[in-house]
């Protein structure tokens, strides 16, 4: 009996057909609730859009108010087949090289001397390209330089298709990442790439490095300068066909069937290069081993 009282009780707190009351309540009383509730988090809604649409007009749409990337812009060569910055091949060995070449085809495109003249503006060499705005008017979208591929001569894939791996003498593209307002050097002074044998550890306080077998180099464009003309960068927004400048660097007479450790860094005044702590600071290292068979 105790247990169809108990029954008897929670259907009549389910519905109660005399007091007409649902789990407690009646229809006057849950709705007095969902109109609170309503009410409530529709005024939570608003002034979480008012906060979000007061905070976006403080915002630039073309620049960012805040950067929290690093001052110090990062290298990055290309081709690059992994994320373990090693260029290994066999010479005589097509298919081991000739991904690297379809790898710098496809990288390349963008560059072609058609494309460039078509969205990008033919600038005054050797001087920053400073596109201020007019006040409240903005300059926007600001032109960009033309980087040509064919800067790149041999290194460019336009008279070597191959880019010099069938040889032995691999091109390396090197390009600096983009970095909002970025001034490199002073007075115009252009910044310039160079690469060397990197040194690594071999004991415990012994170092070593590849010196005698990284052979001579050859850079394009000419010591490897990258023209001021290129610089600021405006953002991805405000400069939509910016094309970043290369340099390539060609090995004419790197040894063969070893490994060579190659580091390859930006050099500005006013561009420090990052210490080991910060291993991709203005800086990129990575490996080159060409085997032979001869």
């Amino acid at each position: 009996m105790a247990k169809d009282g108990d029954k008897s009780d929670w259907k009549e707190f389910l519905w109660n057909p005399r007091t007409r009351e649902f789990l407690g309540r009646t229809a006057s009383s849950w709705g007095l609730i969902f109109l609170f509730y309503l009410i409530f988090y529709t005024c939570l809604a608003g002034m979480f859009a008012l906060t979000m649409y007061v905070m976006l007009q403080t915002l630039d749409e073309h620049r960012p108010t805040w950067q929290d990337r690093l001052s110090t812009p990062g290298l990055v060569i290309r081709p690059r087949a992994d994320d373990t910055f090693e260029i290994v091949y066999t010479k005589e060995d097509t298919e081991s090289w000739d991904l690297y070449a379809q790898t710098l085809d496809k990288f390349l495109q963008p560059y072609n001397d058609s494309l460039q003249a078509q969205k990008n503006h033919e600038c005054a060499p050797d001087k920053y390209f400073i596109q201020e705005d007019s006040g409240e008017v903005k300059n926007n979208p600001k032109r960009s330089c033309q980087f040509n591929r064919t800067v790149l001569q041999s290194c460019s894939g336009i008279d070597d298709r191959y880019y010099g791996y069938r040889e032995g003498q691999p091109c390396i593209i090197i390009k600096l990442n983009r970095v909002i307002g970025l001034l490199p050097g002073k007075d115009n002074q252009a910044p310039y790439v160079t690469c060397a044998a990197k040194k690594y550890r071999v004991g415990k306080d012994q170092w070593k490095d590849d010196a005698d077998k990284i052979g001579e180099l050859i850079y394009f464009p000419p010591n490897g300068t990258i023209n001021p003309m290129y610089f600021p960068y405006y953002g991805k927004k405000a400069q939509v066909n910016y094309s970043q400048p290369l340099v390539a660097v060609k090995f004419l007479n790197i040894t063969h069937n070893e490994d060579v450790n190659i580091e390859c860094k930006i050099n500005a005044e006013n561009i420090p290069v990052g210490g080991e702590r910060d291993k991709f600071a203005g800086r990129v290292s990575f490996k080159l081993r060409i085997n032979s068979k001869n």
